[in-house]
């Protein structure tokens, strides 16, 4: 299922639509991993804030349409998709969620073109923009009924 991985606060956030990441046990703890591309606005949220959010929203492919397609620097995604943001535990995520999982963020760093020991992965970065691996403990799993 796609899901929208957002970061930030009551001054400024963002969110996008991904479906690259995984999740398990790391350094002891349940752990997300969040893949993002350098140049995703939301990135920098990420890299500014010691949380992200992961949130899930079923078969509603509409907001995935617009957090997918457009960048936060150019419109206000909240309001295209008419998402309702709620602030907590550091970060932001969206009322209409079917599921939230908050993490604090452990790790971060950059996929590598050199460490690919199989070069088939690699048609994915015709432009060298390799993936951001952000590995977050899993803090707060949140599910609607």
């Amino acid at each position: 299922e796609w899901m929208l991985i957002s970061a930030g606060d009551e001054n400024g956030y963002n969110m996008m639509t991904a479906s690259w990441g995984f999740m398990g046990e790391m350094w002891g703890k349940d752990t997300a991993v969040a893949m993002i591309r350098p140049q995703r606005y939301t990135m920098q949220f990420v890299e500014s804030n010691d949380y992200y959010a992961l949130s899930f929203y079923g078969n509603n492919k509409d907001i995935h349409k617009v957090c997918g397609s457009k960048s936060g620097r150019d419109v206000n995604k909240t309001e295209l998709t008419g998402l309702t943001p709620v602030f907590e535990n550091n970060t932001v995520y969206f009322e209409e969620a079917n599921l939230v999982i908050i993490c604090k963020k452990q790790y971060l760093d950059s996929l590598r073109e050199e460490n690919f020991v199989d070069d088939e992965p690699l048609k994915w970065y015709q432009n060298k923009d390799f993936h951001n691996m952000i590995f977050g403990s899993i803090e707060k799993v949140l599910i609607k009924e």
